[in-house]
């Protein structure tokens, strides 16, 4: 029997989750405000009303506002942690396109297909990935609590941004979030060794906790990097190094924009066979089945008389909640995961000025100083929000004053 999805809550909160117990080792102290030198930088605006803008403009292409906070919150994430590939930029570039094109249905109600308790297949039904993501990965958590481990399959689905940003959903239930997606029927990647591409970036994320400290998230593609972050560097008119790229003679390419002329491809984790590049391929695959090969959503190798490169759509998620807190003292789990992580800061560093800090570390700093003293936006991205905001009647945030914006991350 189907069944529709039930909205959750969109307030906006801490992604820290709470720690019963104090670290047993290593530093738990997070600096205030992330170091660094400052950037091309047009404007700061308050996160709140970089937030309030996004949610607007995409309640005018027709989501409930409620939905449209959630998926601004997604989409701001990006911008919040320094992931700029997968934020407000993709705004105009990939959300806009999506529902103005009709291949995003801005009013989509997901349905169960298939509920078992524990598991749960849903068809999200072309809804915006950025929300329907968040709720799929509430729905993982609710089953976590009833049942130790809750997983959700989704098929039908659009982009949701970063990976990273739903996985964090259970951390704030002190459990761990699994994330994976496949790009649907897209094929950007070639198999090791292959001329023909059959496989998208595939990204993967996986967050837990770590006691008072921030929480870690590994959010990545299984390609050495995501097409967004290749598309940025060519809008900067920037270079990308050596290994990232490479021509179908196997040579490096460091020109970005020769990845969208089709004389470049991107390349797995691993770079040669010889030195892992199975092991990006292998994971690619792993989330390919995990994300379409379970829910039955767009599959993306194909044979090789199929286009090379079909859409993003049919996307498949794979959510996956586990509540440790069910199979042992919570207390217990809580007081593990901040001594695992604190040994881990605690280890003698190479270099004294540069400290051990693992992954979802540097992200919650530069989130925190973010929240704090405004979101930079490079001049590009902020003359295409002032446009987008003309074209919509709508205001864009004041920046942040100077004075106020303190140091730039």
């Amino acid at each position: 029997m189907t069944s529709t999805v039930s909205t959750t809550s969109t307030a906006s909160a801490d992604a820290t989750a709470p720690g019963a117990a104090r670290p047993r080792s290593g530093p738990c102290a997070v600096p205030p405000q992330a170091t660094g030198t400052a950037g091309d930088i047009a404007a700061r605006v308050p996160y709140p009303d970089l937030l309030a803008f996004v949610t607007q403009v995409l309640c005018a292409r027709g989501l409930p506002e409620d939905r449209a906070g959630t998926a601004a919150e997604a989409l701001c994430h990006g911008d919040l942690t320094g992931f700029t590939s997968h934020g407000i930029t993709n705004l105009t570039r990939l959300y806009l396109p999506l529902l103005d094109s009709g291949r995003c249905d801005p009013r989509a109600e997901p349905r169960i297909v298939a509920d078992r308790g524990a598991s749960v297949l849903l068809d999200a039904r072309r809804a915006l990935g950025l929300w329907a993501a968040t709720e799929a990965m509430d729905l993982a958590v609710e089953r976590a609590r009833r049942y130790g481990v809750g997983m959700v399959s989704v098929r039908g689905a659009t982009h949701f941004g970063c990976a990273g940003h739903h996985a964090l959903r259970a951390v704030r239930h002190d459990m761990v979030g699994l994330v994976t997606a496949n790009c649907g029927r897209q094929r950007i990647v070639r198999p090791v060794g292959g001329r023909a591409p059959m496989l998208g970036t595939n990204p993967l994320a996986l967050a837990a906790p770590a006691g008072d400290r921030p929480p870690f998230v590994l959010d990545m593609a299984t390609t050495v990097a995501p097409t967004g972050r290749i598309r940025a560097a060519a809008r900067a008119g920037q270079s990308v190094p050596a290994g990232w790229l490479q021509d179908d003679d196997g040579a490096p390419v460091t020109d970005p924009a020769a990845f969208d002329r089709g004389q470049a491809h991107l390349r797995w984790l691993g770079g040669d066979p010889d030195t892992g590049a199975y092991k990006g391929f292998g994971l690619g695959l792993l989330v390919e089945v995990l994300s379409a090969l379970v829910p039955g959503a767009g599959i993306g190798p194909q044979e090789e008389t199929a286009e090379p490169a079909g859409p993003d759509d049919d996307i498949g998620c794979f959510m996956l909640a586990v509540a440790p807190g069910r199979l042992r003292p919570e207390a217990e789990f809580r007081a593990d995961a901040a001594d695992l992580f604190g040994a881990l800061l605690g280890c003698p560093p190479v270099r004294a000025e540069e400290p051990v800090r693992y992954p979802g570390w540097p992200e919650e700093v530069r989130s925190r100083e973010r929240r704090a003293h405004g979101v930079p936006l490079e001049p590009a991205l902020h003359r295409e929000m002032l446009d987008l905001a003309r074209n919509s009647g709508l205001g864009f945030p004041e920046p942040v004053r100077p004075a106020e914006a303190g140091s730039p991350a």
